[in-house]
């Protein structure tokens, strides 16, 4: 047999079930088991692998595995003599579970009870045939220090948020006495690409280096909550560790409840998500449905997100009315060709909405800035917008259009350049807080805005200073951006007496 093959048969032999409907019979390895314990062991070289990365979505039989290589190592064909071996995790907790399931699995065998002694009270076991230790040690305990191991596992490695982690550091450079140790990690994928795991798995896609191993199990990017296949793609382990009928049953409240699609995306498609809440609760948005209207509307400011010529592009219309609310009047474009396909890529209805008016299609497969130049001027000469607010990007391009459609320099210079970062947008999320909070905007069920509403999440600075992202990368947010935008030129909502009508001190709106 080959190295791999030798630790895959000590595993089906030695190693049972310790808990569960199928307690005490002997474990068999699912095929994506094999495939990884082949890979790691068996590299095509004389040597095993430095580093092996399995990434798989929850409950896929990642701590059983963890501890069939851990005893693999200590009594089985991996043992080296007198060395010591680790399982490694963020919380005593995480790290007291490899431990408990490993004892349990001697405990239930005869043979394997025999040859190790269990240290309950330090979570240690000594094989004694070889006088090999395994530990499970936490990083919150700080006992990665004085360590020596030849392997070291590290479960739940996506956890780590950011590039480094000291006890990540003192695990791997503890291992520097041994000509060939290994350090294995399983986890579901962290949430950033630059947090550690990512790291890895992105060093190990580049490396082509056949003494790193990586298996990530992950669904498409853009793949449907619904799909059982990106279910499959996240989860090998699926009908076997994972109930496929509890993935449904979650897959469904995901899809029901925004607020918790990126957890699912995270925890049984394995993505890279960051969990975050919608920037707006469903019932919030809700309650600001009202009709928008232009009576009393002094004042118009708007706000442009361009995006690229071949994505969505959205501009935002908005003014304080007679009823002191925001009216909300937006406009947004896609080219006509592959209208079908992005409908599909982005799991919205564009072709039905360019059909009811709620999106304007352009000619060819790019949104053509000619055709959006005259209808800003004309937002400025027939409808009295004041300003318009724009994210730089692109904006280049659109200025020779508006040369074009003869836009003279002083309708130019109305056009108010707006950052993106989190200085210029957090003012204009408080003015948006403040007024669907206070159930003071109304945008009219527009379905465009609506599906960006339902995708903006907010990310924060240190400081505290806020700014929208998309909840997933496919997701577009941009009728949201253009919102805030509008929003900020208009400023603070003006206060009410009890009837309902401004404040007005000498001619002067008086704002909060």
């Amino acid at each position: 047999m080959t190295r791999g093959e030798r630790v895959i048969a000590f595993i089906e032999s030695y190693c049972v079930v310790p808990e569960g409907k199928l307690i005490g019979q002997k474990i068999k390895l699912c095929p994506f088991q094999r495939r990884f314990i082949l890979a790691v062991y068996d590299t095509g070289m004389s040597v095993r692998a430095r580093r092996a990365i399995l990434s798989i979505g929850r409950k896929n039989g990642k701590t059983a595995l963890i501890a069939c290589i851990c005893l693999a190592h200590l009594v089985g064909p991996e043992a080296v003599q007198n060395s010591q071996i680790i399982s490694g995790a963020m919380s005593r907790d995480q790290a007291a579970l490899v431990f408990n399931f490993a004892k349990k699995m001697i405990e239930l065998n005869e043979d394997l009870k025999s040859i190790i002694r269990i240290v309950d009270s330090g979570k240690k076991m000594i094989g004694l045939p070889m006088n090999v230790e395994y530990k499970a040690i936490a990083a919150e305990a700080g006992t990665s220090h004085g360590l020596s191991p030849v392997l070291a596992i590290l479960d739940e490695l996506g956890q780590i948020k950011g590039p480094s982690s000291p006890f990540v550091e003192a695990v791997e450079t503890s291992q520097g006495a041994y000509d060939e140790p290994l350090l294995v990690a399983i986890s579901t994928q962290a949430p950033t690409d630059d947090d550690l795991f990512s790291r890895w798995i992105d060093d190990a896609k580049e490396a082509d280096d056949p003494l790193i191993v990586c298996h990530l199990y992950s669904a498409d990017e853009d793949a449907d909550l619904l799909d059982e296949r990106a279910w499959e793609a996240a989860n090998p382990g699926i009908d076997i560790f994972r109930s496929r009928e509890d993935i449904k049953m979650k897959a469904h409240q995901a899809e029901r409840l925004p607020s918790e699609e990126s957890s699912f995306r995270w925890l049984f498609l394995n993505q890279r998500v960051e969990t975050h809440d919608p920037y707006v609760s469903p019932s919030v948005w809700a309650d600001c449905s009202g009709d928008p209207s232009a009576e009393g509307v002094t004042e118009w400011f708007g706000g442009l997100d361009l995006a690229s010529s071949g994505d969505l592009c959205a501009y935002v219309r908005c003014g304080y009315g007679s009823d002191g609310n925001l009216q909300v009047m937006p406009t947004f474009w896609l080219p006509t060709e592959g209208l079908r396909e992005r409908s599909r890529n982005d799991r919205v209805e564009y072709s039905l909405w360019a059909k009811e008016g709620y999106i304007t299609t352009t000619p060819g497969n790019t949104v053509d800035y000619d055709w959006i130049a005259p209808f800003l001027l004309s937002e400025f000469r027939e409808r009295g917008v004041h300003s318009i607010a724009f994210d730089r990007w692109n904006f280049r391009f659109l200025r020779a259009s508006l040369v074009r459609a003869g836009a003279r320099e002083d309708e130019i210079e109305r056009f108010v350049e707006f950052g993106q970062g989190f200085q210029s947008i957090s003012p204009a999320l408080r003015i948006l807080d403040t007024l669907m909070l206070n159930s003071r905007l109304r945008h009219g069920s527009n379905p465009v805005l609506s599906m960006c509403a339902k995708n903006s999440v907010v990310k924060s600075d240190p400081a505290g200073n806020r700014k929208l992202v998309k909840l997933t990368p496919k997701r577009r947010i941009d009728g949201m951006v253009a919102l805030a935008m509008a929003a900020a030129l208009a400023g603070d909502p003006p206060d009410l007496d009890a009837n309902g009508s401004y404040i007005v001190d000498e001619g002067e709106v008086m704002f909060l």
